[in-house]
């Protein structure tokens, strides 16, 4: 059996790696969808308004994947034109997209980023409280020192002397207060920001920005990726399923032959059958699927001996039948439609 060379390369996808394929797609779409809908939300706080933006992120969303489907489709029946106006759509679509992504990613991410700040500013506000403490027992360390060079070491001295013993024991007190707060749980996100300023050196806020773009870009890609490989596979189904094989058995001028073959037979003219050879036999098996492309798989269907299977093969590989892979393994590639003719000729 004769099979267009590329249909002939491998079968449709089964359901499991459909259902998979689908899955990803409606994951990365609703993520895609919820992220723009947490920018174009944020626009008016009425909720007349904020359901009119909602829907209009949506329709741009679905909008934006549609059109990217049809420039898949577009350029299988090769209307580039249509392509180009398909594929500009997109484009616009797709930067509306990857702004609403990007504000919706760093609105998230900025509230993780409050929390780490609020809880930081506490920690500070405590140091700086112990701080300045500290800075006043090294006041009063100098005043001292001034009393005791005027020798009023019982009066001035002493008081300093309880009075530092007074902002030691406050300052202990703050110490203890600040170590006692909840530790803050750093996000996954935050750290990966922290440490891409630090690895980069350059500040955080815009070691955020580029990751969240990066995200953003990332999520839409991803998503147009599975939405154009559905629609390559649906194209492939369908020639795949409309595809009629020819035959080299038992076909006849009107069923199985080409039609610019046909005017070479009369109406009652039939073609006999010859004696096929071992070469059209491995053909015929190859091209029909019911065995591997391996010399001990056809060795083994059509039972010949090893030195004939390396002869037939051999042939096969010399007129560019099949080819040698990088692990010395056969790959099947057809027989074309110009060889059939020449063959029948």
């Amino acid at each position: 059996m004769f099979y267009n060379q590329d249909l002939a390369l491998r079968f449709p996808k089964g359901k499991f790696a459909m259902w998979s394929v689908y899955s990803f797609t409606g994951a990365s779409i609703l993520a895609s969808i919820v992220f723009s809908l947490l920018l174009f939300l944020s626009i008016d706080d009425d909720p007349v308004m904020q359901l009119l933006f909602g829907g209009l992120a949506v329709i741009f969303e679905l909008g934006k994947f549609f059109a990217w489907y049809e420039v898949g489709e577009r350029h299988g029946r090769r209307n580039y034109p249509g392509m180009l106006s398909a594929l500009g759509f997109y484009l616009v679509l797709a930067a509306i997209s990857i702004g609403g992504s990007v504000g919706g990613i760093n609105s998230a991410t900025n509230k993780a980023q409050e929390h780490v700040n609020v809880q930081q500013s506490k920690v500070n506000a405590f140091n700086m409280q112990i701080e300045a403490i500290e800075k006043q027992i090294a006041l009063n360390n100098v005043a001292a020192e001034k009393y005791i060079q005027m020798e009023r070491i019982a009066t001035g001295v002493t008081r300093i002397q309880k009075e530092n013993n007074k902002l030691r024991l406050e300052q202990q007190t703050l110490a203890m207060e600040r170590d006692s707060l909840p530790l803050v749980s750093q996000g996954s996100v935050i750290g990966l920001i922290d440490s891409l300023a630090s690895f980069l050196n350059i500040q955080a806020s815009t070691a955020q920005l580029g990751l969240v773009v990066f995200l953003s870009v990332l999520l839409d890609f991803f998503a147009a990726f599975f939405v154009g490989l559905i629609g390559e596979e649906n194209r492939f189904r369908h020639q795949f399923h409309n595809m009629k094989p020819l035959t080299i058995e038992g076909f006849t001028a009107k069923e199985s032959m080409p039609t610019e073959l046909l005017s070479h037979f009369d109406e009652t003219d039939t073609v006999s059958e010859p004696e096929k050879t071992s070469y059209e036999q491995v053909i015929q098996a190859l091209s029909s699927n019911r065995v591997n492309c391996s010399k001990r798989a056809v060795s083994k269907h059509l039972n010949f001996s090893t030195d004939e299977v390396d002869e037939i093969f051999a042939r096969l590989f010399d007129e560019g039948v099949v080819s040698k892979k990088a692990n010395n393994h056969y790959q099947w590639h057809g027989v074309s439609k110009a060889e059939l003719e020449a063959e029948l000729a």
